[in-house]
């Protein structure tokens, strides 16, 4: 009996080396190579690539017609806004998300609707028929149009796809889908990027949407080789505690469509609703003022949100004080101390200090810099800010306070919610006043510290 042949491959990149090592060659990476069979292909397969290649044909690029891509409406406006309008044909989407989170019954919502007008398919490797069944039952999801495929080998679900010739597919999830032609183990390294490789190939080729679920790993990034992400078109990541109703879908790669769109979703007994006002779920409801707490408007995607930040500073019991910064970049707040401390003369080394972006919410724009230093000063004094005012603007290490983007919407939105006044950097101050709310604009830090005065 022949010797199997083993190979090493990086759980990072994909990449493979006869023998082990301690760091990757391919993308020298540490402690990523792991053993497994070397994989033999399917008689046939090798040529596969180069019948491709040989239909392939030269175009100028002025002779392609640039049109516009239709898109398909999900029937979720906050899920279309995140797709960048709706599906588009021949389009890959990877969700991911932490278990329970709902991308299941997202889906099984979105395939409900679109089943009314399209043929759609659903491909279940997790769970069985009776149980997605009981699912629709218990959403009150009128499914009856909805074709289901219990099933988790690509072969079979290809010949359903090339039989049944659906509009949109999903396939829940990309990790227990296995091919026969691979010898290694459904959610290997080989396996998903094969898989994937071979369903985009479909939906490119017979003008298909696919919807992949991706599982996620205990740091919260998309499990599987980092060639999925390139494979697709669309990659979405829903964020939230499952202990809270609330749910976020964030876009971080979109062909068809902005990035860093963001879709609010409620969770209910009924499935996902979507939340028409975002910025409520941010903003705490204080009977009164209180101090260290500052409202922000901070931009994802097209979209202005309300959020606020708290912050707590307390005399620290212990020579080594604590910097603690929830929905925020840890190290942005070391850096805003030292700002705090050498242009504004505002000492903080002897504090524990708290930050925290209420909701849940990530904040990944440096917009919130004049915020959290606001609020980390009215904690400090125990003076509250005013209750309705917000504030946005960049902070940099020489004490400037810098422009943001979008800064006439921020403000739009915010005179919308009835805030009357606003602390932003003189370069967003609008030469058109807005009605209702009155613009305090600075340059420096200090100039924004002094006004709480």
């Amino acid at each position: 009996m022949a010797k199997v042949k083993t190979i090493y491959s990086c759980t990072e990149c994909g990449g493979q080396t006869p023998k082990w090592q301690g760091q990757c060659p391919h993308c020298m990476e540490w402690n990523t190579l792991i053993e497994s069979v070397a994989e033999t292909a399917a008689p046939g397969a090798k040529n596969r690539f180069s019948a491709l290649a040989a239909s392939g044909k030269v175009q100028l690029l002025s002779e392609v017609e640039a049109a516009e891509v239709p898109r398909t409406p999900t029937g979720i406006e906050e899920f279309d806004r995140v797709l960048g309008g709706g599906l588009v044909s021949g389009a890959v989407v990877l969700i991911g998300g932490d278990p329970g989170i709902g991308k299941s019954t997202l889906l099984l919502q979105v395939l409900a609707h679109l089943s009314k007008q399209q043929n759609t398919l659903y491909v279940s490797g997790e769970e069985s028929a009776q149980q997605i069944a009981l699912r629709a039952k218990r959403l009150m999801l009128d499914a009856r149009n909805l074709r289901l495929l219990p099933e988790i080998q690509l072969e079979k679900i290809q010949a359903a796809i090339s039989n049944d010739k659906p509009d949109v597919v999903v396939i829940d999830s990309i990790q227990t889908v296995y091919s026969e032609q691979l010898t290694s183990a459904p959610g290997s390294v080989a396996q998903v990027r094969e898989c994937a490789a071979q369903l985009t190939r479909i939906a490119k080729n017979q003008n298909i949407t696919i919807i992949l679920v991706g599982h996620v790993t205990k740091e919260g990034a998309l499990a599987g080789p980092r060639v999925l992400e390139h494979i697709v078109d669309t990659v979405l990541y829903f964020e939230g505690d499952t202990h809270s109703s609330f749910r976020l879908i964030r876009a971080f790669k979109n062909r068809f469509g902005a990035v860093n769109e963001l879709g609010v979703f409620a969770m209910t007994e009924k499935g996902l609703r979507e939340v028409s006002n975002p910025s409520a779920l941010f903003l705490s409801q204080h009977g009164d003022p209180v101090a260290g707490s500052c409202v922000m408007v901070t931009q994802e995607g097209t979209r202005p949100l309300l959020v606020e930040i708290q912050a707590l500073l307390d005399e620290a019991h212990s020579p080594n004080v604590r910097r603690l910064s929830l929905g925020l970049e840890q190290n942005r707040l070391a850096m805003l101390l030292a700002v705090l401390h050498r242009h504004a003369g505002i000492a903080c080394f002897d504090q524990d200090v708290f930050i925290n972006a209420v909701g849940g919410v990530k904040i990944t724009e440096p917009g919130a810099d004049l915020a959290v230093i606001l609020a980390m000063v009215s904690s400090l004094r125990n003076k509250p800010l005013p209750a309705k005012l917000v504030v946005f603007g960049e902070v940099g290490l020489a004490g400037e306070v810098r422009p943001v983007q979008r800064g006439q919407e921020r403000l739009r939105e915010a005179a919308k919610l009835g805030f009357t006044q606003a602390i932003i950097p003189k370069a967003n101050a609008p030469k058109q006043k807005i009605a209702g709310i009155e613009i305090i604009a600075v340059e420096r830090v200090e100039e924004a510290v002094n006004r709480m005065r």
